[in-house]
């Protein structure tokens, strides 16, 4: 996602001009928009003039119009992005107040205005704006003269650069201009490497290939660090894994994170972390009940006693339309950041987050056991999930709301 301005403070309001790229960036845009927000963006309106003859006719006009959005429609398959609101620009084609759908398209630029950016929303864009932040997977699937160098996120695979060179045929006469042209591939992708992997970041790169064009290319690249004291790939040469792929294209990569043996040495990347986390709980819920909880009271009730090492929380809460729910779980995520607890965000689009919203959406592993908990207000608590799981509802616990609000 680009960001092309931003007039914003922390805590405050303001707007961001934003372009999505693809699909992962529509889904990020999703978890930002809420009903209440103004977005600003280009359109297509058909609008009927009557004509000097007085008959009528139609044409389709490109408008930029700002509206207050009222509904948001995601389609995940299609990549679309639906916003629905009242206008409130002023052009003689649309009158003020009146409904309009926008449609939020890739490559298109748009502006997205909220009273108040809390800190889930600077989290978003931080990791949408810059997904190589979080990328700790890099990745080159490669062939005989086809490469293509990849960042792995825990939600995405983002190709950064193809690589495609013509090789000669290896035969006899021509084996000094097969030998020729393949060193120079496996040169321009080492030089690839070099300027699209950020080893601060990525704790991983794969080098995946069918036969032996791989190990041909990490021979080659470590020679070559060597003779040219490349700090970069020499410090960091453990990091390289080596695998068998079917192909040199992106695709190979799935066949490759599927492989346990490859899963268990990615074990330190984020997708792994929050997969590994939500074990952790559930094995924490087995042997010390004292220490896993799940659910808002039972988990802000840890919270305010300092108990939370792990929180685990999914999307969906922060897209809540009700603003003292989403405002509760906003200030939950703060105070065990503040509180140096780790918080790991589930996105409700793996199955991951699928198994966290089955127990409400917000558990918690905490420092040290609390007993004194009960459980006699689970049948509150269960009623409690169903709202936020139903945002168009309201709390029966008319008090505990307006406690939350702003």
């Amino acid at each position: 996602m680009q960001l092309i301005k931003k007039e914003f403070d922390k805590g405050g309001g303001g707007s961001l001009t934003l372009v999505a790229e693809n699909s992962e960036d529509l889904w990020h845009v999703y978890n930002l928009v809420m009903i209440g927000d103004q977005v600003r963006t280009t359109t297509i309106r058909k609008v009927t003039r009557e004509t000097a003859t007085g008959s009528q006719e139609s044409e389709r006009v490109r408008l930029t119009l700002t509206v207050d959005v009222t509904n948001i429609e995601y389609d995940a398959a299609g990549g679309e992005m639906r916003i629905r609101g009242k206008n409130r620009s002023d052009t003689p084609h649309v009158k003020l107040g009146s409904f309009h759908t926008l449609e939020l398209e890739l490559n298109r630029k748009f502006t997205l205005t909220k009273v108040l950016w809390d800190e889930v929303d600077i989290q978003v864009i931080q990791r949408a704006t810059d997904p190589t932040a979080s990328a700790e997977v890099g990745a080159v699937v490669m062939n005989e003269g086809l490469a293509n160098v990849c960042l792995v996120t825990d939600s995405m695979t983002l190709v950064r650069q193809r690589i495609e060179q013509a090789i000669p045929r290896k035969r006899v006469a021509a084996a000094f201009g097969h030998e020729k042209a393949l060193k120079g591939f496996f040169e321009n992708t080492m030089n690839s490497i070099l300027r699209h992997i950020d080893f601060a970041v990525v704790k991983v790169v794969i080098i995946a290939s069918p036969g032996f064009i791989k190990d041909q290319f990490f021979d080659y690249m470590m020679l070559e660090a060597q003779r040219r004291d490349l700090k970069q790939l020499l410090e960091n040469k453990g990091r390289f894994l080596l695998c068998h792929s079917s192909s040199g294209h992106k695709h190979a990569l799935n066949e490759i994170l599927a492989d346990p043996n490859v899963a268990a040495k990615l074990s330190d990347t984020k997708a792994a972390k929050d997969t590994r986390a939500l074990n952790d709980f559930y094995t924490m819920l087995n042997t010390d009940a004292d220490r896993a909880f799940y659910g808002y009271k039972h988990v802000n009730e840890a919270n305010n006693q300092g108990a939370i090492a792990t929180l685990l929380v999914t999307d969906t809460l922060f897209r809540n339309v009700d603003v003292p729910t989403r405002a509760r779980h906003v200030q939950l995520v703060e105070d065990v950041q503040a509180g140096g607890g780790t918080v790991c965000f589930f996105s409700s689009e793996h199955s991951s987050g699928a198994q966290l919203a089955e127990l409400t959406g917000v558990a918690a592993i905490l420092r040290f056991p609390i007993p004194d908990i009960g459980d006699d207000d689970e049948e509150d608590e269960s009623e409690e999930d169903e709202d936020d799981e139903h945002p168009g509802f309201e709390s029966d616990d008319g008090e505990e709301l307006d406690m939350f609000s702003l």
